[in-house]
């Protein structure tokens, strides 16, 4: 989209506009957002997909992890997200422990999907069976992969997922999987940009990444993050987008024309 069309004309991208950008080679721009403000200053740069994020619990409301966040509070955020948008796809995350089962999974989909206005929910973690079964209650899923936030108390730390040759491929068999069981989207966190553009080759749906190479087929950050704002580290992997930008939509504009142009994110980026 050319910088500041109007999207008052314009109809809400679908999963399908976004596998159609993947087959015609275009990069795919995704920021989390968390309120009404950001989702209409992010939908008028005409950034493509607006993830909202159980990220939230820490640079909302200050927690260290992601899993104090409930499906109330992702609901809440999701319809602030989705009342102000016009364009972009809005993906939701169901936050720890919400997808337990697959009939739990479903509903809590569901809330994101009837209240929250989501058109996609993410969920960590080669669910396979669950992803099936969200999918066959007609639920667009996206997948998420590498780094998962969640897992952190398993993970021990927020590190590099996929770097030996056996975790590698165990990567690349559970993406295959994914997108079998019907997932019409992966992201990849945290992930050595090689084998990030391998899957992202493989696979036939689009493949956002954070923290895994600019070959992939899009790519997504933390809004707070590149925005410099924040309690918590920039991660090595973000950017912060307000140098040299006067003002937040120069930022939020310069990260879109940056990952359309396959300038972010760079070696220094990448892993």
């Amino acid at each position: 989209m050319n910088q500041y069309a109007s999207t008052a004309t314009l109809k809400p991208l679908s999963i399908i506009d976004l596998a159609a950008m993947k087959q015609r080679c275009e990069k795919i721009s995704c920021l989390t957002a968390y309120d009404a403000g950001f989702s209409a200053l992010i939908d008028k740069v005409g950034v493509d997909v607006m993830l909202v994020g159980d990220s939230l619990g820490m640079v909302i409301q200050g927690h260290d992890t992601t899993l104090p966040v409930t499906i109330r509070d992702m609901v809440y955020h999701t319809r602030c997200v989705s009342n102000a948008r016009q364009r972009a796809f809005i993906i939701a995350d169901l936050p720890f422990m919400t997808y337990s089962t697959t009939v739990i999974a479903a509903k809590n989909a569901a809330k994101l999907m009837q209240i929250g206005g989501a058109q996609m929910v993410k969920l960590e973690g080669p669910r396979i069976e669950c992803v099936r079964f969200l999918v066959d209650q007609g639920i667009p899923v996206c997948g998420h992969l590498g780094l998962l936030p969640q897992s952190i108390n398993q993970l021990g730390g927020y590190k590099v997922q996929g770097k030996e040759k056996a975790a590698a491929e165990k990567l690349l068999a559970d993406a295959h999987e994914l997108q079998q069981a019907g997932a019409g989207l992966l992201v990849l966190e945290c992930v050595p940009a090689a084998l990030a553009k391998e899957i992202s080759l493989q696979l036939t749906i689009p493949v956002i990444g954070i923290g895994a190479g600019v070959d992939c087929d899009g790519q997504v950050l933390v809004l707070y993050d590149m925005l410099n704002i924040g309690t918590i580290k920039r991660p090595r992997f973000s950017r912060n987008f307000m140098t040299g930008a006067a003002n937040i939509e120069e930022a939020i504009s310069a990260y879109h024309q940056a990952v359309k142009q396959a300038l972010f994110p760079t070696a220094e980026h990448s892993f």
